[in-house]
């Protein structure tokens, strides 16, 4: 089967090409795993934490991809969830014991033994990839395979990002950085709390734009002062900066939840600019939010499906992802990015 791959460390301003096309065997599925044949795959910031080396694969080659929608073509000897031919979606956490205290609690992300798709193995840069029956999730008919690829990364760990603030009806909500995770979270917020405002701060005309058609009550740039401090807030961009900004600009007794696997170190220097009495003092709280467990992934399609939620996708052919990657790097987004595997 094709497959792009990840053979390397790299900096993406630098190599523009860090993935390489591969021929390789198509995976056998275990005792109670799926085959999937992969029709698309959304690209996501966190191949470029891999990449780059933040948050790396164990081996090489490792082919990424953790938003991976397809059909069965083979199930091993134990499945009993699904049949061949059923649609399916795969997402970030590829396993996890399911024995220890979080897993028992539907913690299954903060698992000690917690595996991730993409790069701690296989994922859906390719033709073809397998996944354990209890971590593959029926996808409703209301969405076609490009708009449910996104759903199962930015907008799953959107869901569980929003739950964690806390927020109720008739805050302020915040969300910081505009991208593919943001733009779905704008839409459930709505739904959820259509008495709260949105505001939106982010780097790009372009994305502050979308955010008002989207419905942002307010948008502007990082850095600048909003009409009101905000209650609750979500940081999906890659950099400190941001949270110096926004913690500035939030309510006593607020809460700031940051939406990162890891943050660039290029400005890691800007938390030096934190001031306890400005930036946290008042019972302001900081809280981070670590992959997604199994729970989050399917309520999340449900919810989906009832708003409904309809992501816009930017659709790459897989020989491109490269070029996806860049265009990410480089801030080039509206929406969400996918690329077509077959």
């Amino acid at each position: 089967m094709k497959a792009m791959v990840i053979n390397k460390i790299c900096r993406l301003d630098v190599d523009k090409k860090p993935l390489e096309r591969m021929e390789m065997p198509v995976p056998v599925p275990g005792e109670k795993e799926l085959l999937v044949k992969v029709s698309v795959c959304g690209v996501c910031h966190t191949e470029l934490d891999e990449i780059e080396g933040r948050t790396p694969p164990p081996v090489f080659p490792m082919i990424p991809g953790h938003q991976a929608i397809g059909t069965i073509a083979e199930t091993g000897s134990e499945v009993t969830r699904f049949r061949k031919g059923a649609r399916v979606g795969i997402a970030w956490i590829h396993s996890a014991c399911g024995a220890c205290k979080f897993c028992l609690e539907g913690n299954e992300n903060l698992c000690a033994d917690f595996e991730a798709t993409g790069r701690d193995a296989h994922g859906g840069y390719a033709e073809f990839t397998t996944v354990g029956e209890d971590f593959a999730y029926r996808i409703p008919e209301a969405f076609t395979d490009f708009e449910a690829a996104p759903l199962l990364c930015a907008g799953t760990i959107g869901y569980r990002s929003l739950r964690l603030t806390g927020m109720k009806d008739g805050e302020i909500l915040a969300l910081i950085g505009f991208g593919a995770s943001a733009h779905l979270v704008i839409q459930m917020a709505q739904y959820r709390y259509p008495n709260s405002k949105i505001f939106v701060f982010a780097r790009s005309a372009g994305e502050r734009e979308f955010a008002k058609e989207l419905g942002a009550y307010w948008a502007g740039d990082t850095s600048d002062e909003p009409p009101e401090k905000f209650h609750r807030a979500i940081d999906t961009t890659p950099v400190w900066g941001t949270i110096v900004d926004g913690l500035k600009n939030m309510e006593k007794g607020g809460r700031f939840v940051i939406n990162a696997i890891r943050k660039e170190e290029s400005d890691k220097e800007a938390l030096m600019k934190i001031d306890y009495p400005e930036h946290l003092w008042l019972e302001k709280e900081i809280k981070s939010v670590a992959n997604v467990a199994g729970q989050d992934v399917q309520e999340f399609l449900d919810l989906a499906a009832k708003i409904p939620i309809k992501p816009e996708v930017q659709v790459y052919r897989l020989e491109e992802a490269n070029q996806a990657l860049t265009d990410l790097k480089e801030k080039r987004i509206r929406g969400a990015k996918v690329l077509k595997i077959s």
